[in-house]
């Protein structure tokens, strides 16, 4: 059953499309090592999940698994399907359907880099450089999928003629995780050191996880004891 899809930048979002299994999955595949097995979850189990996170005894987590449907630039794709352990994805392909006009990211406002993380961005440019950064970002945007239209139009392949797209150019994927794999995909892109963009998409995963494991997800966000 489809989730809420949840917003996220100016033309993406995030939804639960399916998901197998629940907290108790995760419950009864540790007690199977017993031979037992439960049919409602109560705080014993809330317990044994704790314990099974705070312990690194991960492999009952992984008896589940969430499919989402993401629309979101394509440079937040390139950092997300960095997380290929437990997970699989499905592109939309540029080489079968031709991409939309204005279907890119434009920021709301533009960082300056980072003195000290090298990688990283802060605050905002110079109050007097942000309209011409806008209209320039706005502008090469515009002229890249204009080329793009041409190019088609003069019957060049669309294999070849989306190679003139930007990297702000959304694209949609199907994604599906392990709550482990969901979970070390959170932990890592909603810290500050990730890139904002995708820090708004890790925000939108975990809210979506939350519904459906809200007890394991936590666990698992807590991470091992010292």
């Amino acid at each position: 059953m489809s989730h809420p899809s949840i917003p996220v930048l100016d033309r993406g979002f995030v939804q639960l499309v399916d998901h197998m299994g629940s907290d108790l999955s995760i419950v009864n595949a540790a007690r199977v090592s017993f031979g037992k097995r439960k049919e409602v979850m109560d705080e014993g189990d809330e317990k044994l999940i704790r314990y099974l996170a705070a312990h690194e005894h991960t492999s009952p987590f992984r008896h589940t698994a969430m499919t989402f449907h993401v629309k979101a630039p394509i440079f937040v794709f390139r950092q997300w399907m960095k997380h290929r352990i437990g997970s699989e994805f499905n592109e939309i392909s540029g080489r079968y359907v031709e991409f939309a006009e204005n279907e890119f990211y434009v920021p709301e406002t533009f960082r300056q880099q980072a003195k000290v993380n090298k990688q990283g961005s802060e605050g905002q440019i110079e109050e007097g450089n942000r309209a011409k950064a806008h209209a320039l970002y706005l502008a090469t945007c515009q002229t890249s999928v204009a080329n793009y239209r041409e190019l088609l139009a003069m019957g060049v392949c669309r294999e070849q003629a989306r190679c003139v797209l930007p990297v702000g150019l959304y694209s949609e994927v199907y994604w599906t995780a392990s709550l482990q794999a969901v979970a070390h995909f959170v932990r890592l892109r909603t810290d500050g050191h990730a890139q904002w963009e995708i820090q708004q998409f890790a925000h939108a995963v975990k809210q979506a996880t939350e519904a459906v494991f809200p007890f394991g997800l936590k666990a698992l966000l807590e991470g091992p004891t010292a």
